[in-house]
């Protein structure tokens, strides 16, 4: 065999190895390893002089040593800590009463809800089920229609990986070298948009069909005015937006790094939790624990990821796809279709994180053959892994709901409640390969073209 079907048969048998449920970063480690060693194998070499040792620790002092990637533990610390402040109960009830006259309003303040405390975590599967432990048993009790509503939470709870400040878009940064910070400003109008769709739609279904979520009844807000349900509003949104607020202009005003702005979220998240006196010794310990558990997981992709890369680039694996795709003569559109088809494939079995870090590097040296801007490939990529958290068989975000959910609410109630929210992630991809200007123009409004 060829060095280039070498790097084929590597690439095969990760995905096959991965697919039996073997951990993902020691796969790509073990392989990287494995197959680097008979790609630098020279006869007269003892055992441990191989060059892909050399290679695996000087790639695991990279990543250690990588600015860009201070900022994760920080904003996984921020999110851990403000989802125990026990202050989405207050958020969701005081946008219920607030939006009280719009159709389907507590639909509407679950996606409000989800969309401001996925920004703030980042985390789809504590969002998801903090929503639905508190939402979805009360909009089931208002009588809204179980697949509406558990679309509603499924969907909204994934916003956290697309709206700033976003890990995903850190992670992008990181592997394909382009500044986070326009990342974020670039990331923004989509990520509001792909919300605004969502209530949109849900509005437009609940005045077509009043049935699908019945008005509250007046004695649930009777006795509450409107002064009050500011006072509930400025106690329960106003703190954490303007956490969000501060951390996020703090990054695209260029006042801070992503990696010092995530260090004042830490300490503003950790200052929100103590305010609402919800900052005991146990969470504190459990926030650090998750932190530092989903960091290393991050870290570790990437030591395997850049080995493995490193080692399948060397054999010709990467020119031999190159190659391929250049034969295929494809033009900039039918190639970002592909792309971006083979990428919401790769989400039924696989999380952003893999996808990310092990599968986009493939495609990044394309991209300036296509004159496809790393920025705004991202920006697909972060709309298009929506995806991965909303379809079967493999929809994480209904997996998670369900884990929380009544009972009598089945788990192909809740792929059919996806359904309508997933062919929405699909407008907004559409109308950002329609209007890129949705990606570039706070980017160069604020930092020039």
């Amino acid at each position: 065999m060829t060095d280039p079907q070498i790097a084929l048969l590597m690439l095969g048998s990760f995905v096959f190895v991965i697919l039996l449920g073997f951990p993902i970063a020691f796969t790509l480690m073990a392989m990287g390893v494995g197959f680097g060693y008979y790609a630098y194998f020279q006869p007269d070499q003892a055992f441990f002089d191989s060059r892909v040792f050399y290679l695996l620790t000087q790639n695991t002092f990279s990543v250690m040593n990588n600015d860009v990637l201070v900022s994760i533990p920080l904003f996984l610390f921020m999110g851990y800590i403000v989802e125990r402040a026990n202050i989405l109960d207050r958020l969701f009830h005081s946008l219920q009463l607030a939006m009280r006259a719009v159709p389907g309003a507590m639909a509407v303040a679950a996606l409000i809800t989800c969309a401001l405390f996925a920004t703030a975590t980042g985390i789809v599967g504590a969002v998801v089920t903090l929503m639905g432990l508190l939402a979805l048993p009360a909009m089931l009790k208002a009588g809204y229609d179980q697949k509406l509503s558990t679309g509603v939470i499924a969907a909204g709870g994934t916003l956290g990986i697309l709206i700033p400040p976003s890990i995903m878009l850190i992670v992008y940064g990181a592997t394909s070298a382009v500044s986070v910070v326009k990342l974020y400003a670039a990331a923004l109008i989509p990520g509001l948009l792909l919300a605004g769709l969502y209530m949109i739609y849900v509005v437009t279904r609940v005045v077509m069909n009043p049935s699908l979520a019945p008005k509250l009844p007046p004695e649930a807000y009777k006795d509450i005015s409107w002064t009050q349900v500011f006072v509930l509003l400025a106690k329960a949104f106003l703190p954490l937006a303007v956490l969000i607020l501060s951390v996020l202009g703090a990054i695209l005003f260029g006042l801070a790094t992503p990696s010092e702005a995530a260090a004042i979220g830490a300490l503003g998240g950790t200052l929100l939790a103590a305010a609402y006196r919800a900052l005991t010794w146990g969470r504190l310990k459990e926030a650090v624990f998750l932190t530092a558990r989903t960091t290393a997981m991050v870290c570790w992709l990437f030591v395997g990821s850049w080995t493995f890369s490193s080692v399948f680039s060397y054999l010709g694996g990467e020119g031999l796809i190159k190659d391929f795709v250049m034969s295929m003569d494809l033009n900039t559109i039918t190639f970002l279709l592909l792309t971006q088809l083979i990428i919401f494939i790769l989400g039924w079995p696989l999380e952003w994180s893999e996808i990310i870090i092990i599968f986009v590097p493939i495609f990044l040296p394309l991209l300036a053959h296509f004159n496809v801007d790393p920025m705004f490939f991202g920006i697909l990529i972060a709309l298009n892994l929506q995806t991965s958290f909303l379809t079967p068989p493999m929809a994480m975000s209904a997996f998670y709901l369900k884990g929380v959910a009544p009972k009598h609410i089945q788990l192909a109630t809740i792929f059919k409640g996806c359904m309508p929210f997933l062919g929405l992630v699909f407008v907004a991809m559409a109308a950002v390969y329609v209007f890129p200007q949705l990606v570039y123009w706070l980017p160069d409004l604020l930092y020039g073209n």
